[in-house]
């Protein structure tokens, strides 16, 4: 099933194609208010573990691994996997984070692996 789905930085103001903002991040992102989050749901269950996180510290050269690491992860992780497909279900979805890098992150990977690519 393909699903309706975006990724951006939460630092970019909200539009109103964005349609429900699924904050996937473990940590608040620095400087960003809650009104200007505009979320529908902060789902950091999703998000990789500390451990992971750490370890990949958004370092390109690590990026296939942490995407292998993350998906086992998530293959474990059914009930926010689940919520997060209900969303998608039910019409589009805007996955945030907060990291500098566009390419290289778990929102990223995250929607690769909801779309079946990951």
């Amino acid at each position: 099933m393909a699903f309706d789905l975006m990724v951006k930085r939460i630092y970019e103001p909200p539009a109103a194609d964005d349609g429900q903002r699924v904050l996937v991040d473990r940590i608040w992102p620095r400087g960003v208010s809650k009104e200007h989050a505009a979320l529908a749901l902060w789902l950091k269950e999703i998000a990789p573990s500390d451990a992971l996180r750490k370890w990949f510290g958004h370092e390109p050269e690590r990026w296939a691994e942490f995407q292998k690491r993350y998906r086992v992860e998530l293959d474990r992780n059914d009930e926010a996997v689940t919520q997060l497909r209900d969303l998608l279900r039910a019409g589009k979805v805007t996955l945030l984070y907060g990291a500098h890098d566009e390419a290289h992150n778990n929102a990223v990977a995250l929607a690769e692996y909801l779309s079946g690519r990951g």
